[in-house]
């Protein structure tokens, strides 16, 4: 294990690459951003709005896929007021919400002046499919992410509205298994954000294919004939969460400490995923696999953007990213049914323990690894 000398991520992130010189991927892929023509990019989201304006007459032009939160807000500004497309937003309903996301999903509705279809999955499926996938797998919300990611592509199936618009292209700006910069997105689902599992690992008597339509990836012959064209926002216009944030705030979207709603312990921003309560709990896991999760994510790209140093990024992961803040994780447990012994004797299953260990009854890096990670270098074994 080894950490980018420029950044605080570790190579333990899936399929994530690193170069001959320390540093990692998605550091080397904001370096060559500084010299892309962002105007010519522009001109060729232009042209690929100029393609589908109109081209259902008066239906919509495309599919948003959306949370409410401020990627989303800054996706329907871009085509609905800058390329003065007529989009429909697709969201996937959460199994519990915040007021703070309430608020924002209806705000984007009603700044933008768009409309919106959500679906929201059957909870027995849900809880059912969130339990075993837990305690097989430590990856809970596997159905629920497979929904995200299939579902916008059957409504634009079965709606005849090819072009659909992603934000960003996770892979490429944070590392993955698809380190390309194109403005492609019909190979994301292959971005190891959801797990290439076989359904027959996870349905019973009680569960069957046609409980789980929702979350069933259309085939590539489907997809062809469609002639479906997702695309990544994050191509043609420079990404940047957290200037998307401020652009969100400037058209009414709220943080969880605006609302004075909740402040989640050991979380540097008040302002990503705050939609939904429990959810994150699935991604804390990554913690104990891999030795990182959300704040490792948002600091290193702040250090890239200048925002912060390495220093003090390195600093607040060591005091916070081994937190599972409370309020998060009895969400989780309330919607699964699990008690939270079954959870911890779950995660100490699934602890790496070459990255993590226990003290004082919590999982931490272990002392090794914190050393890499001051260092951005190699952990050396002991």
């Amino acid at each position: 294990m080894r950490y980018c000398k420029k950044c605080v991520m570790p190579d333990t992130r899936p399929n994530i690459k690193f170069y001959d010189d320390g540093v990692c991927a998605p550091c080397k892929n904001y370096e060559r951003k500084k010299h892309i023509n962002w105007d010519a990019r522009w001109k060729e989201l232009e042209e690929l709005a100029d393609k589908y304006h109109g081209s259902n007459r008066d239906y919509y032009d495309c599919i948003i896929t959306a949370s409410g939160g401020k990627d989303s807000h800054f996706q329907t500004h871009i085509f609905k007021e800058k390329l003065g497309m007529n989009p429909l937003l697709v969201s996937v309903d959460n199994f519990s919400w915040t007021k703070t996301g309430r608020m924002n999903w209806n705000n984007i509705r009603s700044e933008f002046g768009v409309d919106a279809h959500m679906i929201s999955l059957n909870p027995k499926v849900c809880k059912n499919l969130f339990r075993k996938a837990f305690f097989k797998l430590g990856s809970p919300t596997w159905y629920f992410d497979k929904a995200i990611y299939a579902y916008p592509l059957q409504i634009a199936i079965k709606l005849g509205i090819p072009l659909i618009i992603y934000g960003e292209n996770t892979n490429y700006e944070r590392g993955g298994a698809i380190n390309t910069d194109n403005p492609s997105a019909l190979e994301q689902i292959n971005n190891d954000v959801v797990k290439p599992i076989p359904w027959e690992d996870l349905l019973d008597d009680e569960i069957s294919m046609k409980d789980v339509q929702p979350a069933v990836y259309p085939s590539k012959t489907d997809i062809e004939k469609a002639n479906l064209n997702p695309v990544f926002l994050s191509y043609y216009v420079p990404w940047s969460s957290y200037d998307n944030y401020i652009f969100a705030k400037s058209r009414g979207f709220k943080t969880l400490e605006d609302t004075g709603e909740w402040i989640r312990e050991g979380f540097m921003q008040q302002y990503d995923q705050i939609d939904t309560i429990g959810y994150l709990t699935h991604t804390w896991l990554k913690f104990i696999k891999f030795g990182h999760w959300i704040n490792t994510d948002y600091l290193s790209t702040y250090i890239r953007e200048g925002r912060i140093s390495r220093e003090e990024a390195v600093k607040y992961v060591i005091e916070n990213e081994f937190k599972l803040d409370k309020k998060m994780l009895n969400d989780f447990l309330e919607f699964t049914g699990i008690s939270e012994k079954e959870f911890w004797q779950t995660v100490d299953n699934f602890a790496n323990r070459d990255i993590v260990e226990k003290r004082n009854g919590v999982w931490r890096l272990r002392k090794n690894v914190i050393e890499a990670l001051v260092k951005g270098d190699e952990v050396k074994t002991e």
